[in-house]
């Protein structure tokens, strides 16, 4: 069996979790068939794999109008494959596209809904309208959707009512734990600004709405004064929340010293290091299909303080492998707390729990490392998805 594989994020342009996932996914698929990947961007020597640039004609154009552009010149290439599998609305149309012209199933993996994003409008102006076009359309013309968590398949079947249920499957996320493990670097840490003798909680992510960082900012201002406060987040989606973001660590750091915000790209080690030496990691998403970055840390070893929304209940374990954060949300699509404040407070009290009770935060540590290990390794990822590509094609297994 050939499968294609079509993403916009692949090595060694990584920007977010869908790209980590479909790298780990084509290296364990790869074990046992053959895997074409075809990815946007610059030339790369990688066998069985090829790169798409945005076509020269479209240089100027809106951003959607560049993706459907770069997914046409993907779309013939894909002949001969027996499954087509696509990753975000980005690659969408070229395996719906590609679908029809191959006659071959498509099978799409949500890592996020765009009908959930419509802050995204601002990022992408009326290309928005076009982006959600193209995921309606080939969610509702794909043989199978994968959904990375139950949670996920629910806001499918709510955004997509003309979904037949039995289209959507779960397949979570996974994690390299040989990969993402406890490192112990105090001169790195020292070189990253980040005191090995303090706690501290780590929030690690793009800038965006989802993830929830200015309500962190907020709640961290109420933390216990030795509490170092370490942001690795950067890419932000418009200069708005930048802008945000930057006067709410400007206020956060007069009122508290042991703020480090690191903006530019970490490498894993660096990663490992910094979510090793984390009291407790934080995600305070309003908006998480799943959460791959709470794999990360639970394979480093470090607690995790999740909010409980979307897929982020099924990686953390309240009171087992961190503690869970409540929310109740506007359903709009935003995410948006229906009481900022009380999450904001709520945020802040389970962080100073955890912080302030180091030895159950190190057993929740524990506990998450050896859940990651188990449940979420991408041996078994692949193995489903594999199962999967067998059933809409009626091969056998």
């Amino acid at each position: 069996m050939r499968v294609d594989i079509v993403t916009k994020e692949y090595p060694p342009e990584i920007y977010g979790g869908a790209g980590v996932h479909v790298t780990e996914l084509v290296k364990a698929l790869r074990v046992s068939m053959d895997v074409e990947v075809r990815a946007f961007g610059a030339e790369r020597d990688e066998p069985g794999t090829t790169s798409y640039r945005v076509p020269a004609e479209l240089a100027d154009a809106n951003g959607a109008l560049q993706t459907l552009g770069t997914d046409l010149a993907i779309v013939s290439d894909v002949a001969g494959a027996d499954v087509v599998h696509s990753h975000t609305w980005y690659a969408n149309f070229a395996g719906h596209l590609a679908s029809l012209l191959h006659g071959i199933p498509h099978i799409v993996t949500a890592h996020s809904l765009e009908p959930l994003r419509p802050w995204k409008a601002e990022q992408l102006g009326g290309g928005y309208a076009v982006s959600s076009f193209i995921e309606k359309t080939a969610y509702e013309g794909a043989a199978a959707v994968i959904a990375v968590s139950g949670g996920m398949r629910d806001d499918i079947l709510r955004s997509y009512p003309a979904l037949d249920p039995d289209k959507v499957h779960v397949v979570y996320n996974g994690i390299d734990v040989d990969a993402w493990h406890p490192v112990d670097d105090p001169e790195l840490l020292a070189e990253l600004g980040v005191d090995a003798s303090r706690p501290s909680v780590v929030f690690v992510g793009r800038i965006t709405r989802q993830k929830g960082l200015p309500y962190f900012l907020r709640a961290a201002e109420r933390l216990p004064a030795d509490v170092q406060v370490i942001l690795c987040a950067g890419a932000p989606d418009t200069p708005q929340i930048m802008d945000e973001v930057r006067g709410l660590v400007a206020e956060l750091q007069k009122t508290r010293d042991g703020v480090v915000w690191i903006d530019r790209m970490l490498s894993r080690h660096e990663l490992c290091t910094i979510l090793s030496a984390a009291t407790t990691f934080v995600c305070p998403s309003v908006y998480e299909p799943l959460g791959i970055v709470n794999l990360e840390a639970m394979a480093c070893g470090a607690a995790v303080v999740g909010t409980a929304t979307g897929g982020i209940p099924e990686v953390v374990v309240d009171g087992v492998t961190g503690r869970l954060v409540p929310i109740e949300q506007v359903q709009d699509g935003t995410g948006t707390p229906t009481d900022p404040e009380r999450f904001v407070a709520d945020l802040a009290r389970v962080l100073t729990e955890v912080v302030s009770n180091p030895d159950t935060a190190a057993a929740y540590g524990a506990a998450g490392r050896e859940r990651a290990a188990n449940d979420f390794s991408w041996g078994r990822i692949a193995a489903q998805t594999a199962a999967l590509y067998a059933e809409v094609t009626g091969s056998a297994r």
